[in-house]
């Protein structure tokens, strides 16, 4: 009798213990993820970084109390918590009330860490459309660049306000979806070149990009960058080197009303410099800017290019 007594006694305790490791780790992830949120750009004291991470333990925990133990920002762009048990009323560093210290056993005390780093990310899946890297202007310096016109046809350019041409462009990439691709750094991504036809299922998402425009807000998309582009036509091919987050004014992908929007002279915001011409030409105008999102993340990052994600390492 007495064993059973005990088997339950250790098993009522593991769960104890399972429950109270799971809200440690929750607390740990979400004070790695907060710190590194509010300290990454501009630096936060010791004393800051721990009263977030504090906070975020205390609120995962059931009985609103944990310690956290650790800190650690001693890695660029990358915090470490680690977080301790803490009785909620008496404020011990154990767990109360375990049925096998009627046994003689131990009290428990359970820990639980976790590192979020910010890293630009290596894959993608979004808008078909890549961006040659000689568009990219945005200085390291500045969180937005300087507004330009990428061109797609004629001829592959970037177009600064003052009418500055050099050779880039975009070009279109085989959907895995529709209106949707998915890239991955370091690949030789398929680019469909559909001549001027935009690709097909893309009219609800340019609506949206649209209705927010108009409405105030701002559309901004995360596009792949190319640092090479081979071949033509369906056997063209991409070498994607990171991913650029893209701040939308208009554009004009097609003659209808979803495929253009504010690509002329006399549109808000825009100068003849910008202005995509009549006919058959495709252009998006628009400009790079810095953005950080959280997110999962998978494979080896790409180049930083002002697009980066916050995500859990460990």
């Amino acid at each position: 009798m007495l064993v059973l007594i005990g088997a339950g006694a250790l098993a009522v305790d593991a769960g104890q213990i399972y429950a109270e490791r799971a809200q440690l780790q929750n607390g740990a992830d979400a004070g790695a993820l907060a710190v590194l949120d509010a300290c990454h750009e501009t630096g936060c004291s010791q004393s800051v970084a721990e009263g977030v991470a504090q906070g975020l333990a205390d609120g995962n925990s059931n009985d609103g109390s944990s310690t956290v133990f650790e800190v650690d920002q001693s890695v660029a762009n990358q915090v470490t918590v680690r977080t301790t048990t803490r009785d909620g009323l008496s404020g011990a560093g154990f767990l109360r009330q375990m049925f096998s210290a009627a046994l003689n056993a131990p009290p428990a005390t359970v820990g639980a860490h976790a590192t979020a780093a910010l890293t630009p990310p290596g894959t993608g899946s979004g808008f078909p459309l890549a961006i040659s890297d000689s568009c990219f202007n945005l200085s390291t310096a500045s969180p937005t660049a300087e507004v330009q016109k990428i061109s797609y046809k004629p001829g592959g350019t970037c177009t600064g306000p003052s009418g500055t041409q050099i050779p880039g462009g975009w070009g279109w990439l085989d959907q895995s979806s529709p209106c949707e691709a998915t890239t991955e750094v370091g690949s030789n991504d398929l680019g469909s070149d559909p001549g001027n036809n935009p690709p097909s299922g893309c009219q609800a998402i340019l609506l949206e990009w649209k209705a927010t425009i108009l409405a105030g807000g701002e559309v901004k998309v995360a596009f792949p960058i190319f640092d090479d582009a081979t071949n033509q036509g369906q056997n063209g091919q991409f070498n994607i080197i990171g991913y650029a987050t893209f701040k939308i004014w208009g554009w004009k992908f097609g003659n209808n009303h979803a495929y253009e929007f504010r690509n002329t002279a006399t549109d808000p915001g825009m100068t003849s410099a910008l202005a995509c011409n009549a006919g058959p030409d495709r252009c998006v105008i628009g400009q790079f800017v810095k953005f950080e999102s959280v997110g999962s993340f998978v494979g080896p990052p790409g180049v930083y290019l002002g697009t980066s994600i916050a995500h859990l390492i460990s």
